[in-house]
């Protein structure tokens, strides 16, 4: 939890150096893989040595602004513009029972 909040610590220090609002930052994305294994030695008593592997892990995280919201303007209803095809099928489908 510690590197997290540093994470953010650090996000939020870039988001102010890019001129971004801190305060609508929200995270859109976060994940957490796997890095390859730093393997070490580690010398015991009586000349033994034993292994000494650590499990780092690559964290990616991606913020963004919060965006305002904006009423949708009312649009206009056009009239709906038909071929003369689609208008003789309507015309059949309306008086077609023969």
């Amino acid at each position: 939890a510690k590197i997290l909040l540093g994470l953010l610590r650090n996000a939020e220090s870039n988001a102010e150096f890019k001129n971004l609002d801190t305060e609508n930052l929200t995270i859109t994305h976060i994940q957490v893989s796997m890095a390859q294994q730093g393997r070490r030695r580690t010398f015991r008593a009586h000349g033994r040595v034993n292994a000494y592997m650590n499990c780092p892990c690559h964290v990616e995280m991606l913020l963004e602004e919060k965006e305002e919201a904006v009423d949708k303007p009312s649009e206009e209803v056009k009239a709906k513009k038909f071929t003369k095809k689609q208008l003789a099928k309507r015309r059949l489908k309306v008086g077609g029972d023969l």
